[in-house]
């Protein structure tokens, strides 16, 4: 199956392509153009619309073959210029969304190939049903998470100043502090310190699908950043008496990244593993050199354009393992603990939705990656970071310009 996508933004590009890739037992090629003025036979074509776009006549001819990805505030405009027909979806799309579509429209090609279906008319009105309910629950998704945006922002607030509040009592400029009081407020100004990390990870999920984040590459320790996770967290841990080891090989070359931000990954992991290691339980993080292949097994990005390739599989990233000894993570549900909102059998591993969503975005960012598996110890979580700094987020030069 071959999938053109219309569009100047590389970010785009390589979403669809984790998108396509997330398609089992399917062939595709994928390739990304400036525009384009006539069909090529293509089986699928993505558009990334813009209102100074200029929409091909063959656009309307088999609407089936064509999605477009457009801003809300476009919407308007746009569906006066398509036929009703027309699939949509709204920018900026997630992950989860492209990937459903493009799982549709993959079986949807199978089935052109395959003999007549003599109920594929039907099929299609059902289909173009469910397609114009998607993109209504696109706008109330997006007028929800405006509203989470501006309620956690306001939120916000009280927590920071009742944080400060107990730093200034425990600094004890306003008289002198029984030993009981202090820890009382060290536990209050930590609980606090958690809500505001958590309001401010709703947040960031809110507006990250809005305003692309590029973080501040700083050449940094990841030890220090796992000291200070290490210090948020152990009060968690000693509540459940949860034994924790560390150990953190050296790193051959600099790493490069925004040393808050990864302090928010490791507390969010670390707090996922205090949560579900059992009492008296353990913790055990592992760091060390590690080779990463980052071509995706179904790309179909010409080797020339992957950010580095080695006939000798040399250490290009610093990987950190973090294994607990609780229970396994359900088959079924592993590969799902890092979107929003996920839950399963009333646990949930992914804090509320938000803790490892959160990281995940952190870790792309940094052009890394993120994930868990059960081992025979408990399940880990692993994270790889880029020891080169090419960048807050590599750019592949995908995007070909045509004559």
């Amino acid at each position: 199956m071959y999938v053109k996508l219309v569009s100047q933004d590389p970010e785009l590009y390589k979403l669809c392509r984790e998108s396509l890739a997330e398609i089992p037992g399917r062939n595709w090629n994928i390739s990304a153009i400036a525009s384009q003025a006539d069909d090529d036979g293509s089986d699928l074509w993505l558009w990334d619309y813009h209102p100074a776009m200029v929409l091909p006549e063959f656009c309307t001819h088999s609407p089936s073959k064509h999605l477009f990805l457009v801003h809300r505030k476009d919407l308007a405009g746009f569906r006066g210029r398509v036929s009703a027909e027309t699939h949509i979806l709204l920018k900026p799309v997630t992950r989860a969304t492209l990937a459903a579509f493009l799982g549709l429209a993959v079986s949807a090609h199978d089935d052109r190939t395959s003999i007549a279906n003599s109920l594929r008319a039907d099929r299609d009105e059902i289909l173009q049903c469910l397609i114009q309910t998607n993109l209504k629950l696109q706008e109330y998704d997006q007028d929800r998470t405006t509203f989470l945006a501006r309620a956690v922002h306001d939120f916000r607030a009280p927590l920071t100043a009742i944080s400060g509040y107990c730093g200034l009592l425990l600094g004890e400029p306003l008289g002198p502090l029984t030993e009981n009081q202090r820890e009382v407020l060290r536990r209050m100004q930590h609980s606090t310190k958690r809500l505001s990390r958590m309001a401010g990870a709703m947040f960031q999920l809110s507006v990250g699908r809005h305003v692309k984040l590029r973080p501040d590459l700083q050449r940094g320790d990841i030890r220090e950043c796992l000291g200070q996770a290490l210090h948020e967290i152990t009060p968690f841990a000693d509540d459940k008496a949860i034994a924790i080891t560390a150990d953190l090989g050296p790193c051959d070359h600099p790493l490069y990244f925004e040393a808050g931000q990864i302090e928010q990954v490791l507390i969010n992991v670390l707090d996922n593993a205090c949560k579900f290691a059992p009492r008296a339980g353990t913790i055990e993080l592992r760091g060390y050199p590690y080779f990463w292949d980052r071509r995706a097994t179904k790309s179909s990005l010409p080797l020339a354009a992957e950010r580095r390739h080695r006939t000798v599989p040399e250490p290009n990233t610093y990987r950190i393992d973090i294994r607990d000894s609780g229970s396994a993570i359900p088959a079924e549900h592993i590969d799902h603990i890092f979107e929003e909102y996920t839950s399963y059998a009333g646990r949930d591993r992914s804090g509320g939705g938000l803790g490892l969503a959160i990281s995940r975005m952190i870790i792309t960012q940094h052009d890394g990656r993120v994930w868990a598996e059960n081992t025979e110890l408990g399940p880990m979580f692993s994270i790889v970071l880029p020891v080169h700094r090419s960048g807050a987020i590599h750019t592949v030069e995908q995007v070909q310009k045509t004559a």
